[in-house]
This record gives C-alpha cells, structure tokens and sequence, in this order.
C-alpha cells in the first residue's frame, strides 16, 4: 500500500501527535547514527519535545562537541567581520578612484580647489608624456623591424642577381646618389627669386 502524502502542520490531536513524535525522533536518532558510523563523522543531536524533555544523541563526547561548534561559530563569525570591514575598505577605494576619474575627465570640477586642479593638470601631463613616450618606442621599433627587412631584401637581391648573372648596383653609391639628389633637390628649393618693387600695381604691370 501505498502512503500518501503527509501534510506539513501541526497534528492537533494530542496522542498521533505524540506517536509521531516517537516515531520521527527514533528515525532521527537512528539516521544520525548511521550518518556517524558510515561516515566516520563526529555527529551531535539534541532535542526537546512540547513538554521540554531532553532527547541528545552524540557519536563522541557531547560537550566536546557543543564546544568545538561554538568555538567554530565563533571563528566564522570573526572572518565574516573582518570581510565586511575589508569589503568597507574596498567599496571606499573604489569610490575614491571613480570619483579621481571623473575628474581626470573634467567632470565635478567645480568643487575642486586649486591645489586639486593643479595636481589634477600635473597627472593629465605626465599622462600625455608616458603617451608620447611609449608611441615614439613603438615608432622605433617599427623602423627597426623595417630595416631588417629592408636588409633581408638587399640580401636576397643581390643573391638573385648573382644567380643571374646580373651585376647588381652598388648600395653604397645607390645610396650616395640618393643622398647628392636629395641635396640637389634641397637646394634647387631654396633658391628663391625676390624683386622689389615699389609703386603701384598697375605701374608694375605697365612696366
């Protein structure tokens, strides 16, 4: 057969309420030794019925037991204190940079004294200088890696031509006359005619 359900409240008449108390608390007793022995775990249960009657069951010594769990309690409840006030302590950081970055980004200025402006201009400087800094290394380095590869295809080049038979231009006087053509250009640039004239413009054109 079958049992149904047992409804969750409290047993109004007096005696099933009683047989079901007996019942349940040996079954518990029973699970709680079991749970000790299979487990090889340190199990404590105590209980009162409606009449205040003592019903305990302890795989150890009782009072062993009772304090260990008190001394635990109240180990955790330390920890859980000192993760709060740490938990305090990051919630204000927090705020102190979110309230520096808004200002880094020119919001709620208007409460700033000039002591803070001034050291609020000195971090955007020395922002700007790491920026320019960091990008003038990538630059270099971008050049680096293209004269390597420039070498490797000068390299390959003249391997190239070897092979050939090919007589390749010499680099140098590649590069000397890069350099004379460049001069040249330069100056060719910087010659300038200038002729002074005084008068108006149309005497300047009639002339």
């Amino acid at each position: 057969m079958v049992r149904g359900k047992v409804e969750m409240k409290r047993i109004e008449n007096a005696t099933s309420r009683q047989v079901t108390f007996s019942k349940r608390r040996n079954g518990i007793f029973k699970k709680a030794y079991e749970l000790s022995v299979l487990c090889d775990a340190e199990v404590a249960l105590i209980l009162f019925s409606q009449k205040g009657r003592l019903y305990q069951f302890s795989s150890s010594d009782m009072q062993k037991t009772i304090e260990k769990y008190l001394q635990r309690a109240k180990d955790d409840n330390r920890s859980t204190e000192h993760l709060q006030y740490e938990a305090a302590i990051m919630a204000s950081k927090i705020e102190l940079l979110e309230n520096s970055q808004r200002k880094l980004l020119g919001h709620n200025l208007v409460v700033c004294s000039i002591e803070e402006l001034q050291e609020i201009d000195n971090q955007l400087e020395r922002s700007i200088n790491n920026i320019r800094a960091k990008k003038s290394q990538l630059f270099k380095e971008e050049i680096e890696k293209l004269r390597v590869k420039e070498k490797i295809l000068l390299e390959e080049n003249a391997r190239l031509s070897e092979k050939f038979g090919f007589r390749p231009k010499n680099t140098a006087q590649k590069q000397k006359e890069i350099t004379i053509e460049s001069h040249s250009t330069t100056a060719m640039e910087s010659e300038v005619v200038t002729e002074l004239f005084i008068g108006l413009p149309t005497s300047r054109n009639a002339s």
